[in-house]
């Protein structure tokens, strides 16, 4: 049967190979945004271990939501324009077609073709 190792021995072992881990406390919110979403966590245990000088971050329990963000599309002038000249249409229709189909130049050309 193994042999337990207490968590003295543990931490013990951590140091002698260049490892650390320490709690960081009363920690209330951690946010975690990406290009699509934002997720938030309500009051987790954070933890973070050191190893060989780089920090990995644990984050456990707490209250997890999830929320969708609104990207804000920039649409080129010259986009605007491109499509206006190959549909004959006028800035703002062609703006709005390209806003409609997010920035994809083809399909907003197709929209507005389409449209009779």
């Amino acid at each position: 049967m193994p042999r337990r190792i207490s968590p003295r021995e543990a931490r013990r072992m951590m140091r002698r190979m260049g490892m650390s881990m320490d709690a960081i406390p009363d920690v209330e919110q951690v946010v975690i945004k990406t290009s699509g979403k934002e997720i938030t966590i309500e009051e987790p245990e954070v933890a973070v271990l050191e190893v060989q000088g780089q920090r990995i971050y644990q984050v456990t329990g707490g209250k997890i939501t999830e929320k969708a963000l609104e990207r804000e599309l920039a649409i080129p002038e010259e986009d605007v324009r491109l499509v206006a000249d190959q549909t004959g249409k006028s800035l703002e229709e062609a703006r709005k077609a390209l806003e409609e189909c997010e920035g994809d130049l083809a399909k907003a050309i197709l929209l507005l073709q389409s449209k009779i």
